[in-house]
């Protein structure tokens, strides 16, 4: 397990995240723009602006290293990459690692080869996610990862991120607006309000039985926009 006992960001005197969660294998944190997600993630990968006080406090048998023990697959793999660089230039790996790792997200080895604009945009997602797991993370970071995918290849990419956490054994913080998206890929969820945790529990019965209004009217619509995208 990996236990956040305590996450406090603040600026000067406000508090802007006072948060603690366990991550028993893939945990959904969510909530909307402005509720603290990001900042979270941040603060897990050592990156947030030196003006804010941070408190954080885990409990795991691995220290957080970023690029270590700690990967993130962002939420755009367009500006993930540099478009002037053949993705093979871009694994901090040798070749030999790099098919290893593009094997493991189902990609020929000579897309290896390319320039990032000559692969489709799921494409782009499945090498991002090959880099972040060439590191062999403990605990992999999911920032939004398929807001810019098709429910297709969405689809997809989160059956990949679950087949592949089963295999080698990496932990999930997933973070996102999407609600829909967590119930493919994730056993526990929180709902995060102005940097607090106001619902906690096991997916399927959050988002049945919603305790709090803003839980009720965050799922709602968020299933009745699903809804008129299909």
């Amino acid at each position: 397990m990996f236990r956040v006992k305590k996450l406090q960001i603040r600026y000067h005197e406000k508090m802007l995240v006072d948060i603690s969660f366990d991550i028993k294998d893939a945990f959904a944190l969510v909530g909307q723009s402005g509720s603290g997600k990001s900042l979270t993630l941040k603060a897990l990968l050592g990156m947030l602006p030196h003006e804010l006080d941070v408190v954080l406090e885990t409990e795991a048998s691995f220290p957080l290293q970023r690029g270590k023990t700690v990967s993130i697959v962002p939420q755009n793999p367009f500006t993930a990459l540099s478009p002037l660089t053949k993705i093979v230039d871009q694994f901090m790996k040798d070749t030999n690692a790099a098919i290893k790792y593009m094997q493991y997200v189902e990609l020929d080895k000579n897309l290896l080869f390319r320039y990032p604009s000559e692969l489709s945009g799921g494409q782009l997602q499945r090498v991002i996610i090959a880099m972040a797991l060439s590191s062999e993370p403990e605990l992999l970071l999911l920032d939004e990862p398929t807001t810019a995918l098709d429910s297709r290849t969405k689809e997809s990419i989160l059956t990949l991120i679950d087949k592949l956490r089963q295999k080698i054994g990496y932990k999930i913080l997933f973070v996102t607006h999407d609600i829909d998206a967590t119930t493919s890929l994730c056993s526990e969820i929180a709902i995060l309000k102005e940097g607090k945790i106001i619902e906690e529990g096991p997916v399927e019965e959050v988002l049945k039985h919603p305790r709090t209004e803003y839980a009720k009217t965050l799922i709602a619509s968020n299933f009745k926009y699903r809804r008129k995208r299909s």
